[in-house]
């Protein structure tokens, strides 16, 4: 009944959706089909380091991911970004399978031979190309992409470099239907307009801040629009334009948060600027999130990331007192090579250049892309290239190896360039310190630290780097172990080179995402792509994922889970046996006793919900049908991933006047942990007193309880339709303890309804001598939505394993 009326007012609230009604008026089309299909929204943070990420979890900055983590079982993952550590590099890897597919974000284009900046619309349009040739599946197919470097192969690219502003389908729409749009989203508007305001205050004091401190005035004034722009108006014109993604049910959707990266740029990452855009950015997850689970369409899973970290940074003319264009002129002069022109290409970095994303004429003419020499380069002459802490400096074609390495010396020791790299053959990299000549990858350690969290992929990702098609001969990093880390760009927080702060990103999943098998305990961009695809149904034919399964690892615990699925049904009316088995798979038990279960059903489309459940949990299972009608079963089962045995399954008694009442019955499985036989007795009691107590008589007659084979430990659960003070419960508690009274510090809690868990009759009853170390009775939004009882979860330890003390 309460599932009956939940289903209603979410059918209700879904008809009456802005967002559904904005997609009917801009005539986008919907993905329709079953609503169990699976859908995904990946949320980038730009440019959030894992350290800073646990530090604004510790500051109370993003409460919404931090709910994620507390209540919605998701899992904290190190992400590393790869090289150069930029989201051209990492998105071209996460979108087509390809490690490294730019050498920096500033590079010498191979055809034009002129430097380029992956924000230029034509550049990332010719690097997407080269991207999409390799063959490799595009990741967001068939779905949107928003602020992204590319498109990803998605069909409705938003601010991208590709597809500025919101895309052909708003611009073509007509008057009305703009009028629509803003009447719809008037709130969502309003909060824009108050945000702007306040964020303008900020930026306004910032503004003040810089000049006091002696940044340029003109770069400031330019830095306070662009600050706004990204930080709020792009940011929630993505969460509209995500929302109403979600109602219609794209496949796939990503969206990249720029604020924190553009702040942490200007003013540094452990700025009280750049932390306090991570307050709205968490604001704006929350509600994609919320869409996300109200979706018509689709079973939607939300992960969220960061491409990369930043690292502060000073700039290399403020170390040094020259800029390291004049650091290259200055070597080839000591070289003795005169009348070389080694022309600077600007060293502003990428702020107010973002903003150009948001379209319109007049943002691309007032922000135009600054810096860059679009003369072609000459071949007799140097050319530099280095927008924040890697640099590639292309050298003369006639130029000697002699001639070569001697600049990369004078870089190194007298201009003190931290790290100068050279290929010395195929695998092969020359290392040029002050301190004198390594070798990599075989000098990892020395030159990035043993401690480096990614030491191994990064020596090889370093070699990759400059063994790339478009690297300079000369690759300059602007950190190694040691040494502060600088950037060539000015600017407070770079990113792009290999130290920790740079590659050291997060990604925070649910605990039970199909992650593919690896040998290192972090995840790369292949990782987080392979993982997406798999989960869409698109799995890479190179690598399966799979679910990593917390065994029972010590010998004396068992994590026992009792769920009532009530079909599979969920209270917003969607018939979902994998839902179901989510929610299972994300509390890690070693046992689980369902109830409610459909095998051949017409009113389940005829699925074995028993063995779907099983077979996503890579469970064994015992299924008995307390009900069979020809070919229709309904009943209880026993799961586990431990060896087991059948030892019994039969009706229980009813009520001999009441006929028509719905059949129960029992399951019984003997577990084997590690040695241990551990008896499981599953059953789901009657609804009226009488049945229940002649049930329970049953139970604890001699064919169950009290059976010669039922030799203790011994647990009972299920669903038993009796609150603890109901004589059905006392009855049991004269043999068996209940385990949520017997946890310590522990106050026992209700698991009916889902949705306001008001009433406590799902219940595991154990053997005296047994202990509970924990109880969790999971009440994510998932859990909340999947059935109308929530799971309960006991950690039953033995006494006698090996943690205990004689």
């Amino acid at each position: 009944m309460l599932s009956r009326i939940e289903t209603f007012f979410r059918r209700l609230r879904r008809s009456l959706s802005r967002s559904v009604w904005l997609a009917r008026l801009l005539r986008l089309p919907v993905s329709e089909g079953s609503p169990t299909r699976p859908g995904l929204i990946m949320i980038q943070i730009d440019g959030l380091a894992h350290p800073q990420f646990e530090r604004a979890l510790k500051h109370g900055e993003l409460p919404f991911l931090r709910r994620l983590l507390r209540r919605e079982h998701y899992q904290l993952h190190a992400h590393y970004s790869g090289l150069p550590s930029t989201t051209p590099a990492v998105q071209g890897e996460l979108f087509y399978g390809v490690k490294g597919a730019v050498p920096a974000f500033s590079f010498r284009d191979h055809e034009s031979r002129r430097i380029v900046r992956m924000y230029d619309p034509e550049v990332a349009a010719r690097v997407e190309a080269m991207l999409s040739g390799t063959g490799n599946e595009a990741l967001l197919a068939g779905g949107s992409a928003y602020s992204d470097n590319y498109a990803g192969g998605a069909a409705e690219p938003h601010f991208c470099p590709s597809a500025m502003g919101w895309g052909s389908t708003l611009r073509a729409a007509n008057p009305l239907v703009l009028l629509a749009f803003l009447l719809s989203n008037f709130y969502s508007f309003v909060r824009v307009a108050v945000l702007l305001l306040l964020e303008l205050g900020l930026a306004l004091y910032d503004f003040v801040r810089g000049l006091v401190r002696g940044y340029d005035f003109f770069k400031e004034l330019k830095f306070v629009p662009t600050r706004v722009a990204i930080s709020i108006l792009l940011r929630e014109l993505c969460v509209i334009g995500g929302k109403i993604d979600i109602s219609r049910g794209l496949p796939i959707i990503h969206i990249n948060f720029l604020g924190y990266d553009e702040q942490s740029h200007r003013r540094g990452p452990r700025s009280l600027f750049a932390h306090w855009t991570l307050k709205g950015i968490d604001d704006a997850v929350a509600r994609l999130w919320r869409a996300a689970n109200h979706a018509p369409w689709r079973h939607y899973e939300v992960w969220v990331y960061s491409d990369h970290g930043q690292a502060a940074v000073r700039s290399y003319q403020a170390v040094q007192g020259y800029s390291l264009e004049d650091a290259v002129t200055a070597a080839f002069d000591k070289l003795g090579t005169t009348g070389l022109n080694v022309r600077p290409q600007g060293a502003g970095g990428i702020q107010t250049q973002r903003v150009r994303f948001l379209g319109g004429r007049k943002i691309q003419h007032l922000f135009s892309v600054l810096g860059i020499n679009d003369e072609e380069a000459e071949e007799a002459h140097p050319l530099v290239a280095a927008l924040g802490p890697v640099g590639h400096v292309y050298l003369p074609q006639d130029m000697t190896h002699d001639a070569r390495d001697f600049v990369a010396r004078e870089l190194a020791r007298t201009h003190l360039v931290p790290l100068v790299l050279s290929v010395a053959g195929p695998g092969k990299l020359c290392a040029r310190t002050e301190a004198g000549e390594f070798r990599l990858p075989q000098d990892r350690a020395l030159l990035l630290g043993a401690q480096h969290p990614f030491l191994d992929a990064v020596g090889e990702d370093l070699v990759r780097l400059c063994e790339h098609a478009e690297a300079g001969d000369l690759v300059l990093l602007g950190w190694r172990h040691g040494v502060a880390p600088i950037s060539f760009a000015t600017e407070c927080g770079a990113h792009a080179g290999a130290s920790p702060d740079e590659t050291h990103g997060f990604a925070l999943l649910p605990q039970d995402t199909p992650l593919p098998a690896r040998e290192h305990d972090y995840l790369r961009p292949t990782d987080l792509r392979k993982a997406a695809l798999q989960h869409l149904g698109r799995p890479d034919h190179q690598a399966r994922a799979a679910r990593k399964r917390i065994a029972a690892t010590r010998t004396d615990c068992l994590r026992v889970m009792t769920y009532n699925v009530h079909g599979c049904v969920g209270m917003d009316g969607k018939l979902d046996a994998e839902r179901i088995a989510r929610v299972i798979a994300r509390a890690r038990p070693d046992v689980v006793a369902l109830q409610e279960l459909d095998v051949g059903r017409e009113r389940s489309q005829g699925m074995d919900q028993a063995q779907l459940i099983a077979r996503y949990l890579e469970m064994e299972f015992h299924f008995h049908p307390a009900m069979h009608l020809e070919e229709e079963r309904y009943g209880d089962a026993i799961l586990t991933h431990l060896p087991q045995r059948l030892v019994k399954a039969g009706p229980l008694p009813g009520l001999a006047d009441k006929p028509r009442l719905e059949p129960r019955g029992a399951l019984w499985v003997a577990v084997d942990l590690h040695g241990r036989e551990v008896q499981i007795i599953n059953t789901h009691l009657g609804l009226y007193p009488r049945e229940r107590a002649a049930q329970v008589e049953a139970l604890l007659g001699s064919d169950w309880l009290a059976n010669e084979q039922c030799r203790e430990p011994v647990i009972l659960c299920g669903d038993l339709n009796a609150l603890p003070s109901s004589p059905v419960c006392r009855r049991l508690g004269g043999q068996l303890v209940e385990a949520q009274t017997r946890a310590q510090n522990h106050r026992p809690q209700a698991t009916f309804s889902s949705r306001l868990p008001t009433m406590r009759i799902d219940h595991i009853f154990i053997s005296p001598a047994l202990e509970v170390s924990a109880i969790d009775i999971p009440s994510s939004a998932l859990a909340r939505v999947a059935s109308d009882h929530l799971p309960l979860l006991a950690e039953i330890r033995f006494p006698g394993g090996p943690g205990d003390t004689p």
